[in-house]
């Protein structure tokens, strides 16, 4: 029997799209949205969303650029923060993403920042 085995543990915030967290998760991710969690509430700060990831020990997956990168420059003791530019081709996304981040050995500490174009920077 073969074992899959999963290549990242990510929280997705919950601006993301369900069309890109379940392309994510055919690409053997393992995802939880802050829905299925009960945290689907828009009013949630992100410091509580950051918080939340880290407690499930999974990097936040988010279109909110501008406040998780300053939340990376403020606490870079979390699982992974990867920021992501919004794009009209869920399946380009889903493929940045991946391509992203499965090259890492670990996602703990790192700030990943995802474009439409497919390039990614790690800082």
């Amino acid at each position: 029997m073969t074992r899959i085995e999963i290549r990242a543990r990510l929280d997705a915030d919950e601006l993301f799209s369900r069309e890109v967290v379940d392309l994510l998760r055919f690409m053997i991710h393992n995802i939880l949205t802050l829905q299925a969690a009960g945290k689907d509430n828009p009013k949630n700060p992100d410091e509580e969303v950051l918080a939340f990831a880290v407690s499930e020990n999974r990097a936040v997956l988010t279109l909110n650029r501008r406040h998780f990168i300053r939340l990376h420059s403020l606490q870079s003791d979390h699982a992974g923060i990867i920021v992501c530019k919004a794009d009209q081709d869920l399946a380009r996304m889903a493929t940045n993403i991946n391509e992203a981040i499965s090259s890492l050995a670990t996602l703990t500490g790192q700030l990943i920042r995802v474009y439409r174009s497919g390039s990614s920077s790690i800082s």
